[in-house]
């Protein structure tokens, strides 16, 4: 996971978000207030990312319980080296394609990454509560790796196979953030999860799609396969956190009736859901 400097980069990297993160007011606000603020305007920490729901002083301690990473010898490192030479075969393929769509962490394109899988478009207009809450928990989900990450600095496939990634422009700020756990993993799974407590009747559709999200940074050739399983770790334990902050309580109770709303209007994605299909159809293995 990564994101960029400034506000012309096209990602947001950690340090920045950390930063300005470090120094945003993080104040709770009143029952009577939640409502409100579930699609009123949040306070940007870097660049495109808005304030995440748990307080700057209640972040996960992520390499608590993120087991140790795979030693360089060992039976899980053989896998991990086994499943990053697989995902080299994908370059060129419809599912490179779309590992290129789900790197991009930045709104709205981010907000399409669920839309098939969910059936209805999520946007800021049609949407707003549930956009509102995909932004905002980018930030929970996404920083909740980094205590792990950190600690462990772990190098990237690409850095040690010197084959390409599905983001060249990526390449430089991913050397210098820790490949174990994926970030972007521990977002999508986070995302799959909130979504099928939202829409428990496509569970199936977006826990499949939660768990494709994670593997294309395994077919990016920007994080090995124990990175993607270690960060459905963080992005289930973020969730659950999450569920004790009455502002996210009061955010998802909106969220569902926006899901409700944009269903009986009969409203459906704007992506191209045949060709997500089709990518997702192609085996990894």
């Amino acid at each position: 996971m990564i994101f960029p400097k400034t506000i012309t980069s096209p990602r947001l990297i950690f340090a920045a978000l950390m930063m300005a993160m470090l120094n945003a007011c993080n104040t709770s606000p009143t029952k009577g207030e939640q409502n409100h603020l579930a699609i009123e305007q949040v306070l940007e920490i870097a660049p495109g990312i808005l304030q995440g729901y748990m307080p700057q002083d209640n972040q996960l301690d992520s390499k608590v319980f993120v087991p140790p990473l795979p030693g360089k010898d060992s039976p899980r490192q053989a896998l991990d080296t086994a499943w990053a030479d697989n995902m080299l075969k994908l370059r060129g393929t419809p599912r490179w394609d779309l590992a290129i769509r789900d790197a991009d962490l930045y709104f709205p394109a981010a907000a399409d990454a669920f839309s098939c899988s969910l059936g209805i478009p999520v946007t800021e207009e049609g949407t707003p509560a549930l956009y509102m809450l995909l932004r905002r928990t980018l930030a929970d989900l996404g920083l909740a790796s980094y205590s792990a990450k950190n600690a462990y600095q772990r190098e990237r496939p690409f850095m040690v196979n010197g084959a390409p990634i599905c983001t060249p422009e990526d390449e430089a700020a991913l050397r210098k953030d820790g490949s174990y756990p994926s970030g972007h993993t521990s977002i999508g799974w986070g995302w799959a999860l909130i979504l099928t407590e939202l829409s428990p009747d496509q569970t199936d559709a977006l826990i499949a799609r939660g768990r494709s999200f994670g593997e294309s940074r395994n077919v990016c050739n920007v994080h090995w396969y124990s990175d993607v399983i270690a960060g459905r770790l963080v992005g289930a334990a973020a969730v659950a956190k999450l569920h004790d902050n009455e502002q996210f309580l009061a955010a998802m109770d909106v969220a569902r009736a926006d899901i409700a709303r944009a269903r009986a209007a009969g409203l459906t994605p704007t992506v191209d859901c045949e060709a997500e299909a089709r990518a997702l159809a192609i085996p990894l293995q």
